[in-house]
């Protein structure tokens, strides 16, 4: 293996036209320890919170940033203490937002959240799917604290995704429709309505207008569980009169305004907010878990019982490619997932 590799970063926060806001540089390729696999990278994804990193700073970083949280690849070194993976394993992952991203040659990453990667998918169609079916998951089986066992039990229970044609909210409705809910899953326009139903959805309603008419006229008074995907300043007020009492919210987005508990307490509501990277950014006793979901969500993509949120492929991996990607990104139209595949030279 060659002592140096390529990766593509960014060290001013730019806008994605300008020529510096991804570039190629040479480094080192790391050596794995402990726990870690050293993945040579076949394919990735880009998420808005690649968008996110790249755009928000004022600040001009001492070296360049390595972006990238979703991937799929293969296993080339690992760590003496690494024991699920052999060398020569197709894997897939989001990995760690505290260590270099997948936008590289190579990428060190740490075995406890990675997975044996779906063995009938392909690169792209498996390098879309890690981040967001983690966040799904752990939204809707931790957070929400939804039994997925328990199909019979959950018949009679709803839930409301908004933003249900999103990279989240795709994974979110068919594994809310697989353990058993009516799903009712927000979009706005024609294609991203069939893309909700094609993925799981058993109703929609349109989130540009009142969510609490929308959600009634369908004839819910109240919803068991609202999973928020999209703006919660904007859907706050909406989803304290929708909530069933004793029900559950979940949120992965970011409040700009305080969120307002105390609107929760006639009705005993629960509310947790979602981030998939906790687990790896602490060192969570429960870190590994992520490890055993990405082997069951690969068990689901193979049988056929979970479909790939894949929509748009680039190829190669290099720094025109990943800007275009992330322009799609930006421009918030994308349904699905955008992947980036095969190394350049």
């Amino acid at each position: 293996m060659n002592k140096t590799m390529w990766s593509i970063g960014f060290q001013k926060h730019l806008p994605i036209d300008e020529e510096a806001s991804l570039f190629r540089f040479e480094t080192a390729v790391p050596q794995p320890e402990g726990r870690d696999l050293l993945v040579k990278v076949d394919a990735v994804s880009v998420n808005p919170i690649d968008v996110a990193v790249r755009k928000n700073g004022t600040e001009t970083l001492d070296e360049p940033k390595v972006i990238g949280w979703d991937a799929v690849g293969t296993v080339v070194a690992k760590g003496a203490s690494a024991g699920y993976f052999e060398i020569g394993d197709r894997v897939f992952y989001a990995g760690s937002f505290k260590r270099a991203g997948s936008d590289s040659e190579y990428q060190l990453v740490d075995e406890r959240v990675v997975g044996h990667a779906p063995e009938k998918l392909s690169n792209a169609e498996a390098a879309a799917m890690p981040l967001t079916s983690l966040t799904a998951w752990e939204a809707l089986f931790e957070q929400l604290e939804i039994n997925r066992e328990d199909v019979q039990g959950n018949a009679d229970k709803s839930i409301l995704i908004i933003n249900g044609a999103g990279g989240v909210g795709s994974i979110a409705t068919q594994l809310a429709q697989k353990a058993g809910l009516h799903v009712i899953a927000s979009a706005s326009r024609p294609e991203t309505i069939e893309w909700c139903l094609k993925h799981g959805a058993d109703e929609t309603v349109n989130h540009r207008n009142n969510l609490i008419d929308e959600v009634r006229n369908l004839g819910h008074q109240y919803v068991d569980y609202i999973l928020e995907l999209n703006n919660i300043d904007a859907h706050w007020d909406e989803m304290v009169e929708l909530i069933k009492p004793n029900g559950r919210i979940a949120s992965i987005t970011q409040n700009h305004e305080p969120v307002d508990l105390k609107a929760l307490k006639r009705k005993r509501v629960t509310f947790a907010w979602e981030w998939m990277y906790t687990k790896s950014y602490y060192e969570t006793p429960d870190m590994e878990t992520q490890h055993v979901y990405l082997d069951e969500i690969a068990r689901l993509l193979d049988a056929g019982e979970l479909i790939s949120t894949l929509t748009k492929q680039l190829s190669p991996i290099n720094v025109e490619n990943l800007k275009q990607a992330h322009k799609l990104v930006e421009g918030n139209h994308m349904m699905g997932k955008v992947v980036v595949e095969n190394l350049e030279d």
